[in-house]
């Protein structure tokens, strides 16, 4: 059998190594080196880590305690700092932050690509105020979801989500974010970027799959279109499909509510 070493080196600021975590896993993994797969059995213990004859040398080990991991947590800089929240927060978590906005009329930036035939408002670049309707969002580390909303109040856990109308929003959800700039962290600070990210960016084209989460003809440019020309006050909320991610066609997974959601973006 080959021989393996570690080199444990100096690190900034005089660290000296302390403790090592060791996970076990069954013989069924999953593809992600180093995961284990939902049905493989897993352990954790946590050991001290002694010097013998000048080198670090794992210790006897006793089994991880979420004790340890929260302590481990604040160490690393992880723990969330005491914040008040806003009436308008639902979920705040150091991976992940969910708010909602009431509906509102709001400067829409339009600049078209390949504008359809026929369009009233929105054939040339311009900015108009136009109705949108209430809207969720789930900002993670990776990505930042957006959905509307069937009503301008407070959603619950078993609220039913709606597919956003805004262009820049993929059917997935997920914000389509160009060369937009992200924000750096999770914080309440933050939220205002990313809703700039959303309603304060230019619109050029819907996204892929777009078309088919509104009802009525013409597609969710023309409705942007009609409301526009109309000057509507109030977006139509039941022109918008519940949100059914799995199935761009057919809706095959089911209409998603808030605390499904949730429970999807934790687990990812």
């Amino acid at each position: 059998m080959p021989e393996h070493s570690t080199q444990f080196e100096a690190t900034a600021g005089d660290l000296v190594l302390t403790n090592a975590i060791l996970l076990y896993q069954g013989e069924t993994v999953s593809g992600a080196r180093g995961l284990p797969s939902e049905k493989s059995p897993a352990f954790a213990s946590i050991h001290s880590v002694d010097q013998v004859d000048g080198q670090p040398t794992i210790a006897a080990g006793a089994p991880l305690q979420r004790a340890h991991l929260r302590q481990w947590t604040a160490a690393l800089g992880r723990a969330a700092a005491p914040e008040i929240l806003p009436e308008n927060v639902l979920v705040s978590h150091p991976d992940m932050l969910v708010w909602w906005v009431p509906e509102q009329i709001r400067p829409a930036y339009f600049k078209l690509t390949s504008p359809p035939e026929g369009l009233q408002v929105l054939g040339q670049q311009t900015t108009v105020s136009l109705p949108y309707p209430a809207h969720l969002f789930v900002a993670s580390r990776s990505s930042l979801g957006v959905y509307a909303l069937p009503e301008s109040r407070r959603p619950n856990h078993d609220t039913q989500l709606l597919y956003s109308p805004v262009l820049n929003v993929f059917v997935s959800g997920a914000l389509c974010w160009g060369n937009i700039p992200k924000p750096k962290r999770l914080t309440i600070a933050a939220m205002q970027e990313f809703e700039r990210a959303v309603f304060d960016s230019w619109s050029t084209h819907p996204n892929p799959g777009q078309e088919i989460t509104v009802t009525g003809k013409g597609g969710l440019v023309r409705l942007w279109d009609q409301l526009a020309a109309r000057k509507a006050k109030r977006f139509p909320v039941k022109r918008l499909k519940p949100f059914t991610p799995g199935s761009r066609r057919n809706g095959s997974a089911g209409p998603i509510t808030l605390g499904k959601l949730i429970a999807g973006v934790a687990q990812a």
